[in-house]
């Protein structure tokens, strides 16, 4: 140990933002264990490191007790054998005496080194833990590093992040070295150190991506009301403004489709519905089922249901390819839809069978939304801190009459 040592360790406090007084301590703490292991003893022995030349000396601690008090005799002295180091020494006070063996520097860089490398990867971790917990639902761009067992391992700058299969869209593909943007899932702090867990999945990737390309929603103009996807096949999306200047749906849909499709191709196709979000149930309802045209719309509140009628010829459009409209509708409102066409209806009895129900005005040829092609992956429910709702897939599915 020496200056340069010293030196070492002030470059490091600034580059790794580690405190020196630290870093010298814990190098102390393992020198005492170091001596144990190499001389036998360390009950009573302290080891300093000049601050300022770098020098090691070690230190064994002794009590000075009467004669007839010893019983230890590397912790313990005579007041006799105190007198002759230093005459003023009284009984229980403690004397240090420097004993450093002759070899003990090479065990002292050893051990140092040691010492430094792990207290370096601990900042690490420790700096990577609280830059990416902090950034927790956010997008990131990274590279795919390896695939292993189905879990990918993709590079997010100074660490690396885990997309595991339950967070993979079925019909992407993941090669190695290809650049991907995930979203940012959870960051734990473990014995490994942290892990970042990443997903292709989650609707707030639909909602980060629609932030990147549609400047009225960074800026808070068009707020994202509500998300429901089944990633990789079908997402909608309802917006709203305050201002009413503002096209909402228009807005994120943009000119010539041009904003859309951008979250389209980064979603590999995946279509995308965007709808303008209505306090209205009812006209929500009528909304999310587009691009089918609603013609009545019942709503019981005490069981948060609807009962939709839809043209005969449209009733395969409401519903939707293995009743995937429906359902992704019913998640977007949070309501539970039931689809009947006008034959079923008046079969069933027509506004009779329904007096129990609330009816709003019908307005059949009222436009239900803009729908654009495009392509998303997301599961999950609740609100986030941002207010939206997103829906989980892996709730029941609303029935569906035929």
């Amino acid at each position: 140990m020496n200056k340069e040592f010293i030196a070492a360790v002030e470059e490091l406090e600034k580059e790794k933002h580690i405190s020196k007084e630290m870093l010298i301590d814990a190098i102390e703490s393992a020198l005492v264990s170091a001596y144990k292991k190499n001389y036998g003893n360390s009950q009573n022995v302290r080891v300093n490191i000049d601050r300022i030349s770098g020098d090691i000396d070690v230190y064994m601690r002794k009590e000075v007790v009467s004669d007839e008090d010893v019983m230890d005799e590397y912790g313990e002295l005579t007041l006799d054998e105190a007198h002759e180091i230093d005459p003023k020494y009284q009984i229980g006070d403690v004397i240090e005496e420097r004993i450093t063996p002759k070899d003990f520097g090479r065990i002292a860089a050893q051990t140092a080194k040691q010492v430094v490398v792990q207290r370096i990867r601990e900042a690490e971790r420790g700096m990577i833990y609280n830059e990416f917990s902090g950034r927790q639902g956010e997008i990131v761009t990274g590279v795919i590093q390896r695939v292993s067992n189905d879990t990918v391992f993709i590079n997010v700058g100074k660490a690396e992040g885990i997309l595991a299969v339950n967070e993979q869209v079925a019909n992407e593909s993941y090669p190695v070295n290809s650049r991907i943007k995930v979203y940012i899932m959870d960051v734990k702090n473990t014995t490994k150190g942290p892990q970042i867990y990443l997903s292709r999945s989650h609707p707030g990737l639909v909602k980060r991506l629609f932030e990147l390309e549609v400047p009225e929603i960074r800026e808070g103009v068009v707020e994202i009301r509500s998300i429901a996807r089944e990633a990789g096949s079908r997402t909608k999306i309802a917006v709203s403004t305050t201002d009413p200047d503002v096209d909402a749906v228009g807005s994120c849909v943009g000119q010539r489709g041009i904003r859309v499709q951008a979250v389209v191709d980064e979603l590999y196709g995946e279509k995308i519905d965007i709808i303008n979000w209505s306090d209205q149930p009812e006209e929500l309802v009528k909304s999310a089922l587009s691009p089918a045209k609603a013609k009545y719309v019942f709503m019981n509140h005490v069981e948060n249901s609807a009962v939709v009628i839809v043209p005969d010829y449209q009733l395969s459009l409401a519903i939707g390819r293995e009743g995937q409209n429906v359902r992704l509708a019913a998640k977007l409102c949070g309501w539970k839809i039931d689809i009947k066409n006008e034959t079923q209806f008046e079969e069933a009895g027509g506004f009779e069978a329904f007096e129990s129900f609330e009816v709003p005005a019908p307005e059949a040829d009222e436009a239900a939304g803009v729908e654009a092609e495009a392509e998303a992956d997301v599961f999950e429910t609740e609100a986030g801190d941002d207010g939206i709702v997103f829906v989980d897939d892996a709730e029941e599915e609303t029935p569906v009459e035929e």
